[in-house]
């Protein structure tokens, strides 16, 4: 008879190479609790790191912890920093991660930002320390500027990916794309579309044509139309293209250069770009549409006849940026050609408007749910909705596992019953069962935070604005989203009393943000003395929070940490602690 075997009297070397095919860091950290020595192995041999919040763990706690990393992203500003609602000064400075790493990942390839200040200092430090750097992407960054970049693009030799996806960058020169040395040849991914100033076209040339391997490459709006068909000539090998300004005069050999160029493009999944559009060239593109997964018109100001020309040449599109310039007519034409769509966002073009100047309802969003068999993931704007399209929705995609509907106007009704919208976001968290994400917007009640705490069980981001009546309906979500990690809240009426009844459920959430709600100071106060595990921290830039007890806190930030309270706090921010007492006396 075969004697059993345990996994732990396997070998390290066959378990490290089994745990190298487990991608996902959730099943990473279940494999570290097995037993002491899986733990061990695990933590040696994993290769990247997320941290989803630069404060929840210090970087010389997670260097101790996983030695060998050769992957960092990190995560630092809350959510709510990309709608203005984080004051300047806030945090999430990344200096003292890449001073750490410098010395803990001397072997490190890959960093990867979102919502953080980064100097340029801390892209000369990356420049200089790490001899075999080959990623880094910055999205929705700041604090740096074309300085920084000219030194990672003169040290870093064995750069691949460079990403400044969305980042303010201050950009005094165009000429840092030069400082990539004649010997760069391994660039696979460039973006530089968020750049302000002009890039010198033939540093940029230059680099194209060195570069055998280069699949993405996204412009800014100061490359003109004339120089795209150039730079596609020197690159047909790209897979995805951000156009630089699509505009120039009206003439017959630069439509005839541009659309050769693109046809010499086989290759080519995605789109984006088309700044200050002229639709007499939108044509030029058609030849490589019928290869397009990718399509973002996130700034593109084309009317709906011309959008419905151009994805109707995209059968296999699969996700779909656009403003609201594509009314419903032009969801319609999507819904009956792209079959394989599973993400849309429809952004506004005019969201501060009184009267809308676009034909796009409901109606739209419901024709796609119709017509998209594979949809799961939806970011709406618009400024109507009813209970009967949220329902149909719901009914025609259960599969949908995001859904951010954002009504213009806060507490819109249903406009056909003047009822709130509770029994349509109910079904969609009743139909839609994996639904991770979710956006609720219009006239909403305690009664559609029922239905989200009894249904909801694998959502994992909420946020709402302007909605609810009580505490209930906190209460009903800190209480029934099993899986909740994110909870947004802006201008709704939940206070102490929910807060402190689910002050167990903060502590297995990354973070709650609430702002305008009525959160009392002393109520923060004692969450903050309560559970030592958590950074209870109120924002208020008009001054002491305790100077004004009688009033709700403006903001307030909660996150889990086993690194204790931060050490770069400016002055309009309070760390709720034991003693938080002695910074207010």
């Amino acid at each position: 008879m075969l004697k059993k075997m345990s996994y732990s009297s396997l070998p390290e070397d066959v378990l490290e190479h089994v745990f190298s095919f487990v991608q996902s860091d959730k099943d990473r950290n279940v494999i570290s609790l097995v037993c002491k020595s899986w733990y061990e192995i695990e933590r040696w041999c994993r290769r990247r790191i997320f941290v989803g919040n630069c404060y929840a763990v210090s970087p010389r706690m997670a260097i101790r912890r996983f030695p060998e990393v050769r992957s960092v992203e990190l995560k630092g500003k809350p959510h709510f920093a990309d709608f203005n609602l984080v004051p300047e000064g806030w945090g999430g400075y990344v200096y003292p991660w890449i001073r750490a790493m410098a010395g803990g990942y001397p072997w490190l390839e890959e960093i990867k930002l979102k919502r953080m200040v980064v100097t340029d200092e801390s892209l000369e430090l990356i420049a200089k320390s790490f001899n075999n750097f080959k990623v880094l992407v910055l999205s929705s960054c700041e604090g740096f500027s074309t300085h920084g970049l000219a030194a990672i693009a003169a040290n870093c030799k064995n750069l691949k990916e460079l990403d400044l996806w969305e980042s303010d960058v201050e950009d005094p020169s165009g000429n840092w794309l030069s400082n990539f040395p004649d010997t760069c040849t391994s660039l696979v991914s460039l973006n530089i579309a968020c750049l302000g100033s002009e890039v010198s076209f033939s540093a940029l040339e230059r680099l194209v044509v060195r570069c055998p391997n280069l699949r993405t490459l996204r412009l800014n709006r100061a490359v003109p139309l004339e120089k795209l068909a150039h730079l596609l000539r020197r690159a047909p090998q790209l897979v995805e293209l951000g156009t630089g300004t699509y505009s120039a005069d009206l003439r017959p050999d630069i439509f005839s250069n541009l659309a050769g160029a693109f046809s010499g493009c086989k290759e080519l999944k995605s789109l984006s770009g088309f700044w200050d559009v002229v639709p007499a060239y939108l044509p030029a593109v058609y030849s490589v549409c019928s290869g397009l997964i990718t399509l973002n018109l996130s700034y593109a100001t084309i009317q709906s006849p011309d959008l419905i020309k151009l994805v109707s040449q995209c059968p296999k599109l699969q996700c779909l940026w656009v403003l609201d310039y594509i009314e419903d007519s032009g969801l319609e034409a999507l819904a009956a050609t792209c079959k394989d769509l599973r993400e849309l966002r429809v952004f506004p073009s005019e969201p501060f408007g009184d009267e809308p100047n676009v034909s796009l309802t409901e109606q739209g969003l419901v024709l796609v749910s119709e017509g998209c068999p594979k949809l799961e993931s939806v970011l709406y704007f618009c400024r109507r909705m009813s209970n009967d399209a949220l329902v149909t929705i719901a009914k025609n995609r259960p599969s949908m596992i995001r859904f951010r509907l954002c009504i213009i106007d806060p507490q819109t009704p249903d406009y056909l019953t003047l009822e709130p919208l509770d029994v349509g976001f109910g079904a969609i968290v009743q139909h839609c069962k994996d639904l991770r994400r979710l956006s609720l917007s219009g006239l909403l009640t305690d009664r559609v935070f029922e239905y989200i705490g009894t249904y909801a069980k694998k959502l994992e981001m909420l946020s709402v604005a302007f909605a609810g009546e009580s505490d209930l309906g906190l209460h009903h979500v800190l209480s029934g989203c099993d899986s909740l990690r994110k909870l947004e809240i802006m201008d709704c009426p939940f206070g102490d009393k929910a807060l402190l009844a689910n002050a167990a459920k903060l502590e297995t959430m990354r973070s709650l943000w609430m702002s305008s709600c009525s959160v009392s100071f002393e109520a923060c106060k004692l969450l903050g003395q309560k559970m030592p595990r958590l950074n209870v921290e109120v924002i208020d830039e008009s001054g002491p929070p305790d100077s004004r007890p009688e009033l709700p806190v403006k903001k307030l930030y909660i996150y889990r940490t086993v690194a204790g309270r931060r050490i770069d706090m400016p002055g309009f921010v309070w760390n709720m602690g034991e003693d938080s007492a002695l910074r207010l006396s």
